[in-house]
């Protein structure tokens, strides 16, 4: 039967050829604004690690000014980096699981195999719980032990790019590359990673490709490196020296900690406020206490990557989707009614108002069907004039903007779900109307 509904559906098609082409485009213009908005709110808002969003907290202390906040469009938060010694109090804490004590830095890379010119590398000094904690991927070796990061030991985790760039993307595991004219051991290669936003440090741009490469945390007072990201101070302070630098009450080092349920964040919480406290004896922290550890929804939200404009227009699409689908909804049953003649005749021989409600439902589905293709065509070409427009940004950067406008399985497979939610909403009225009407009034047509 279902292939007789198909062979009724095609011939109605060509009695009303302009009638069809018109709910088609009505449906796919609905389908492709929900893909575009849906895709790119994806992209923008989305949370690169949802799995793990309870279980990793950005920890957050007020150590600002007593006269202002950091954030005057947000007073109620406390600034999103840490001071150095307090994130070295917190990466001390033995109740999480991970602890991510991290800053942004630059170098130049020279060496490896392929003979390429010395480059600039945006370079991670972290703690080696960074790979762990945030379930990076690798394509060859792994990342440090936390001894390496006591040494420090001369060892480097590469990106899949500059490994492609240094060692033509051979495994480079073992081998040497020079790092500001000092040798380190290459020991690990990650494979595609580009968490988009990039939640675990959103100083630098929510969209920026992660770091080049990435080696151990106490490098940083060895070598005496700055943070390449945002550096804010307060307080008057003699800075004359690195190590006074590091004693310093400005901001600028990031502090994650993996929490694996409510009681060890609980603890966690009672352990920072305890230090608060201490502190605030000591002299610190002159603002009132405001201790955070922030799961990572509630992150992207706190520093204003997901904004309520976005959902502003998620609601704008899906009301534009419901006028398209009224409007295929007056228009299939004018088609309906239109062919009423020849339902009547099939109802007079005795097709059940079920058969009758099934084969405009078939019908329906192969209008559906063929605008959710149209929509996931337009919803193409709209993307790609999205990214267009952003290629010259200084927002986005190539992978944010490839993540940004670009149909991923995800939206393949609410394109088809919407299409069976079209369907079902556009057809059930039209279809159950035409088989209402008593044979008798079909036929008194004719």
């Amino acid at each position: 039967m279902f292939g007789y509904y198909l062979r009724l559906a095609s011939l109605s098609f060509r009695r009303t050829p302009g009638l069809t082409a018109l709910m088609v485009l009505a449906m796919a213009a609905g389908i492709s604004v929900c893909v575009m908005s849906l895709t790119l709110y994806h992209a923008i808002s989305g949370n690169p690690i949802w799995w793990k969003s309870n279980q990793l907290y950005a920890v957050t202390i007020d150590s600002w000014s007593p006269d202002e906040p950091l954030n005057e469009k947000r007073p109620d938060l406390p600034p999103a980096q840490l001071t150095y010694k307090d994130a070295t109090w917190v990466a001390n804490s033995s109740i999480p699981k991970h602890k991510v004590m991290m800053f942004r830095t630059g170098a130049i890379v020279a060496g490896g195999s392929t003979g390429v010119e010395p480059a600039s590398a945006i370079t991670r000094v972290t703690s080696a719980d960074f790979f762990a904690a945030f379930e990076v991927p690798f394509k060859y070796g792994s990342g440090w032990s936390a001894r390496a990061d006591e040494g420090p030991e001369p060892v480097i985790v590469l990106s899949k790019e500059t490994n492609e760039k240094f060692f033509a993307g051979a495994n480079s595991v073992g081998r040497t590359l020079r790092w500001n004219d000092r040798e380190f051991r290459v020991i690990g290669v990650l494979d595609d990673w580009q968490p988009q936003p990039k939640f675990y440090d959103l100083n630098n741009g929510a969209f920026d490709a992660p770091e080049n490469v990435y080696i151990p945390l106490r490098w940083g007072e060895t070598l005496e490196l700055y943070s390449y990201g945002n550096t804010a101070c307060w307080k008057p302070e003699s800075l004359t020296t690195y190590k006074e630098f590091l004693a310093s009450e400005c901001i600028w080092v990031q502090m994650w900690v993996e929490l694996p349920n409510a009681a060890a964040r609980d603890r966690m919480q009672a352990q920072l406020d305890a230090y608060w406290s201490e502190q605030r004896k000591l002299g610190r922290f002159p603002r009132p206490r405001n201790n955070r550890l922030t799961n990572v929804d509630q992150w992207l939200l706190d520093q204003q990557v997901v904004q309520s404009d976005n959902r502003v227009l998620i609601g704008l699409a899906f009301a534009f989707l419901a006028v398209c689908l009224i409007n295929t909804v007056g228009l299939l049953l004018a088609k309906f009614l239109n062919g009423a003649a020849l339902a009547g005749v099939r109802r007079a021989l005795g097709a059940s108002r079920r058969a009758l409600f099934m084969q405009h439902m078939v019908e329906v589905g192969m209008v559906a069907f063929t605008g959710a293709i149209l929509g996931l065509a337009f919803a193409w070409l709209g993307l790609r004039g999205v990214r267009a427009l952003f290629a010259t940004s200084t927002v986005f950067n190539k992978a944010g903007i490839q993540a940004l406008a670009h149909i991923d399985s995800w939206s393949l497979i609410f394109a088809v779900l919407l299409a069976l939610l079209a369907t079902f909403v556009a057809g059930f009225y039209p279809a159950w109307r035409i088989g209402r009407i008593s044979p008798a009034t079909y036929l008194k047509t004719q």
